[in-house]
């Protein structure tokens, strides 16, 4: 049975059987956030990426995954490197873009997904944060839902969900461009999920 997170919430990353889950995907799927225009009547979806940064055991980034659709000339401003789909020498895997995520309401699908393997994770590597980054103007106080889970199975097969959690826009959120979903940590030989949920 699929474990519901809330908010701070830590769980070790054992299934029932008590083996480690190592092997599973992130999948997120989150409501569009919407802008209106010319007095409410045009509309427009600013576009949200699901990203992963790695840091080493000293806390200090060594990796990470965000959209190669990015430009690399606009990237460069910000001292940033082009995107890439791949991390840790491919333990984690971006499995492709959907920027704009659920209109009309959930439609239950995963927008984007990161696949994981812990067991082929550099043992240098300490934790790993997912989060949503938003590449326009908008703000993550006006995203209507987001949701993540682990899952295992692969991209386009759920066999069994291990944990979801909800997040929940809050006020506080208003002129913040990414929402930390939840982190990955090393502890005691194992691996453990935090959710965090705070933009």
């Amino acid at each position: 049975m699929a474990i519901n997170l809330t908010k701070g919430q830590r769980v070790d990353l054992k299934k029932s059987s008590g083996a480690a889950l190592t092997n599973f995907c992130v999948g997120v799927n989150w409501g569009g956030i919407e802008s209106r225009g010319f007095f409410g009547l045009t509309k427009s979806v600013e576009d949200v990426d699901l990203s992963a940064l790695l840091f080493n055991t000293e806390g200090e980034t060594c990796d990470y995954i965000y959209s190669h659709l990015y430009k690399p000339e606009i990237l460069a401003r910000f001292g940033l490197p082009p995107g890439k789909l791949e991390a840790a020498g491919g333990a984690l895997k971006h499995t492709g873009d959907d920027m704009e995520g659920d209109s009309g309401g959930d439609d239950g699908l995963y927008n984007e997904i990161i696949t994981v393997d812990l067991a082929a994770v550099p043992q240098s590597v300490g934790q790993i944060f997912s989060f949503l980054n938003n590449c326009g103007d908008q703000d993550f106080s006006k995203i209507p839902y987001a949701k993540i889970r682990m899952f295992e199975g692969t991209p386009t097969h759920v066999r069994e969900v291990f944990a979801s959690y909800n997040v929940a826009a809050e006020r506080q959120d208003e002129n913040c461009r990414a929402l930390v979903m939840g982190r990955f940590y090393r502890k005691g030989g194992g691996w453990n999920f935090a959710a965090i949920g705070d933009a």
